[in-house]
């Protein structure tokens, strides 16, 4: 068993998750994989049980009836995770937005570092984002702004899905209280670690927009962000977080 799990949540990725897989598992570090379905009409869950016997012991699908938001996906993919002894918990996407080989430089930012959460920063460098048009770039880079501003993290990438936990600093977060499913569960999760005075680390990486498959986002997500936001730093501030 590996001292690493990744947890990618997908709704139709058939198109993606084959050679994900295939990719994470030839990683020189050994990482297991945790796959969170929810319900993919298009048999991605399909694959993935094809895909679990040549993987049998670090390939792993949690199926869940319908499409249920990002959030709830990643906890219940954390509550997963918590279960078993792995180390580092990772998120990811699916549609190699994420290289699969910068996982490797979070490992090594908790593993071998001292960060108790590691980001896959967009930002922390400048804007390394490739494929996606002005308006999309502009939309995350200034939503990261926001985020500093009301809340105080000193986060250049605060909407990243890209990331490593240490164990213990997940397991700092109470889950039952996580509130959000879109963008602001990225965020909320990083405020939480944030207010526990652990340590974040940014690691550079490069994001590359999805060539297959349908993005997720939607106008609900971007507000829901945008409101989450101050209803988290107001919780803070009424000791209620």
């Amino acid at each position: 068993m590996s001292d690493s799990i990744v947890i990618i949540p997908t709704y139709n990725e058939i198109e993606n998750i084959e050679s994900m897989i295939r990719t994470v598992m030839n990683l020189p570090h050994s990482f297991d994989l945790l796959v969170v379905d929810d319900g993919s009409p298009d048999g991605t869950s399909v694959k993935i049980k094809q895909l679990q016997l040549e993987f049998p012991e670090r390939l792993f699908l949690e199926e869940r009836a319908k499409k249920s938001g990002l959030g709830t996906a990643y906890v219940h993919g954390f509550r997963w995770a918590l279960l078993r002894s792995y180390a580092y918990i990772f998120e990811m996407d699916a549609d190699f937005s994420h290289n699969p080989n910068d996982l490797i430089k979070l490992y090594d930012a908790c593993h071998i570092g001292t960060a108790d959460l590691a980001i896959g920063s967009r930002y922390v460098t400048g804007v390394n984002v490739v494929n996606w048009p002005l308006s999309r770039v502009l939309l995350s880079y200034f939503a990261s702004v926001y985020v500093r501003l009301i809340t105080g993290m000193h986060i250049h990438d605060a909407t990243a899905g890209f990331i490593c936990y240490r164990r213990s600093a997940l397991e700092s977060v109470n889950l039952s209280k996580i509130k959000f499913i879109g963008y602001a569960f990225q965020i909320e999760m990083k405020y939480r670690i944030f207010a526990k005075n652990l340590t974040i680390q940014e690691v550079p990486i490069i994001f590359t927009d999805r060539t297959k498959g349908q993005s997720k986002m939607s106008n609900a997500i971007i507000k829901e962000a945008i409101f989450g936001v101050i209803s988290l730093r107001i919780r803070k501030f009424l000791n209620r977080l």
